[in-house]
């Protein structure tokens, strides 16, 4: 019997492991190859895991540039959506005038230079009311204090005087004083503001105007880099904003100018000051703030009328509720039914929705955008035919006798069902006495 050869010398053996490291048994590295990584079981990494490190990296990296991209240009990216809404708004009109020969262009300017005098004379003339409510409010704020504290010592059984309420106010005289420096070095950042807001006032005219001007050719530069089955698409969404847009504006703007005439006239015979200026102030905020509009627009020609006779306000609430109700029942159905009809429940939270995103453009053009997905959402999607049930019965008494008798008919539905149940309950107990319940399912 032989002795086998001693083992070549391995330095650094320290038994079974992981291949490649000392001690192993395994041949170390092959000279001229790099060291590779090995997960904890001794199998190697997969190829393409620093593949997807590196793509991780680029769509981090990605993402962080984008969104600092996206937060520098989100000014201007509103702009861009205020200006289309405002160019969707404008082009119904612009089509209007060139289908009658005026040249696009020539339109387009014509109806924002009307846009533009019509908004000039609204602010103009609620400044004069502004104004003169201010100034009248200082002539007869020594009469309103006499009163004030005639009627709180009458009430209360206190003794306040007029004397005692100016010595209170020349006390803060300093406070006063200060806070007036204040404003007045407020002065520069007031008017920067100012120059601000007129500067994106220009830019989104403009925008608008080229949107409008030159719609056709814009649709056609979109369309060209599409295939042809989205052209269709695109161009179907573009023409239902138009519509809806267009639409709602209108029919806004023509309800207002009802509201603010019938409101003008009754304001000039009850003898509210400023009539015109409230008037235009009731019309266009009771059409354009949905749900809420109405009570925000009835709040100030109701303080003016306390504040000069309050008997007038009682009659100025009156006339807000009643013409409320012939403009709800009457005038908007046969309005918005050539236009454009919002439930007042997706009104009130697309409203909320722009609102929150946009501000208070946002929520005006929350609504033709809400109008707009009802359309395209209606026109592509297919109807069936709806199955007979006391739910859809009730639905149709609805639409056809109103809200009144489909409360009646919902009364008498669950009368007759807990009838139904009832009778149920009674024939199950009475064939549990007799002993002729329901019999078991075949098979158990």
């Amino acid at each position: 019997m032989t002795d086998a050869p001693p083992a070549p010398p391995n330095d650094g053996d320290a038994g079974p492991g992981v291949p490649g490291v000392p001690g192993d048994g395994a041949p170390g590295p092959v000279p001229g190859q790099g060291l590779s990584l090995h997960m904890g079981s001794g199998r190697q990494l997969p190829r393409w895991f620093w593949r997807a490190v590196v793509a991780v990296i680029v769509v981090v990296a990605g993402y962080q540039f984008g969104r600092t991209i996206f937060l520098q240009l989100s000014g201007l990216l509103v702009l861009l959506a205020v200006s289309l809404f405002l160019s969707f708004a404008v082009e119904p009109a612009v089509n209007f005038l060139q289908d009658r020969g005026w040249r696009r262009s020539v339109a387009t300017l014509f109806c924002f230079l009307s846009l533009f005098v019509v908004s000039g004379l609204f602010l103009f003339v609620m400044g004069g009311l502004v104004v003169n409510q201010v100034t009248d409010l200082v002539e007869k704020a020594p009469t309103y204090l006499e009163d004030s504290s005639a009627w709180v010592n009458d009430t209360f059984g206190t003794d306040i005087t007029t004397d005692s309420i100016t010595d209170q106010i020349q006390s803060y005289q300093n406070d006063l004083t200060d806070l007036a420096r204040n404003v007045g070095g407020r002065v520069l950042s007031i008017t920067g503001t100012l120059v601000g807001l007129l500067f994106q006032v220009f830019t989104v005219g403009l925008f608008s105007y080229y949107m409008t001007s030159q719609g056709p050719q814009l649709r056609r530069n979109v369309c060209s880099v599409l295939p042809q089955r989205n052209q269709r698409t695109v161009l179907l969404l573009w023409e239902l904003a138009i519509q809806k847009t267009g639409g709602w504006i209108y029919s806004r703007l023509l309800l207002a100018a009802l509201s603010s005439t019938v409101a003008w006239v009754f304001f000039s015979l009850v003898g509210l000051p400023s009539p015109l200026a409230l008037a235009l102030w009731v019309g266009l905020i009771s059409q354009f703030i949905p749900a809420i509009g109405t009570y925000l627009a009835g709040a100030l020609p109701l303080l003016i009328a306390l504040l000069n006779r309050p008997i007038t306000a009682l009659w100025v609430l009156i006339f807000i509720i009643v013409y409320q109700q012939v403009e709800n029942y009457l005038l908007s159905p046969k309005i918005t039914a050539q236009t454009m009809d919002l439930h007042p429940a997706v009104a009130f939270g697309a409203a909320i929705a722009g609102g929150t995103l946009l501000g208070p453009m946002g929520a005006i053009m929350a609504l033709p955008f809400a109008g707009v997905i009802q359309a395209f959402v209606s026109t592509i999607l297919d109807r069936h035919e709806v199955i007979d049930s006391h739910l859809t019965e009730l639905e149709s008494i609805r639409r056809d006798e109103g809200e009144g008798a489909m409360r009646k008919a919902m009364k008498v539905v669950l009368r007759e069902r807990a009838e139904e149940q009832a009778e149920e309950r009674t024939e199950e107990q009475a064939g549990e006495r007799t002993g002729d319940g329901p019999s078991a399912p075949p098979g158990d």
